[in-house]
């Protein structure tokens, strides 16, 4: 049996392929702040890019994406918050989910 911690670890770097071939640059997997974390940021252009990844073995309790909680919403905007601090970034952003359902990959961009 696959736990969670292990599914969620595959579906990130699922997600990390994914982006470099559209031609994204990583910039940071699993950044953390005091209890907060972002999955991914990643750079596209001129764009900071926040990237929350939800993988899941099937949508039995319904799709990956919806289980982006408003409250973890919130934390990945502190996290981001304190990132643009760190790097002294004012230039654009975006809030990025990437879905996965078995082997489909879904990336919803500016999704909150």
């Amino acid at each position: 049996m696959t736990s969670k911690t292990e599914i969620g670890k595959t579906g990130e770097k699922e997600a990390v392929a994914h982006l470099k071939a559209k031609g994204y640059t990583i910039l940071f997997t699993n950044y953390r702040n005091s209890r907060r974390e972002i999955d991914i940021i990643a750079k596209y252009e001129e764009t900071i890019i926040f990237v929350e990844v939800k993988k899941r073995k099937n949508a039995t309790y319904g799709s990956p994406e919806s289980f982006v909680s408003l409250a973890q919403k919130k934390r990945i905007c502190k996290a981001a918050e304190h990132f643009m601090r760190m790097e002294d970034w004012f230039g654009e952003i975006r809030f990025d989910i990437i879905s996965i359902e078995n082997k489909e990959i879904v990336h919803f961009e500016d999704a909150f």
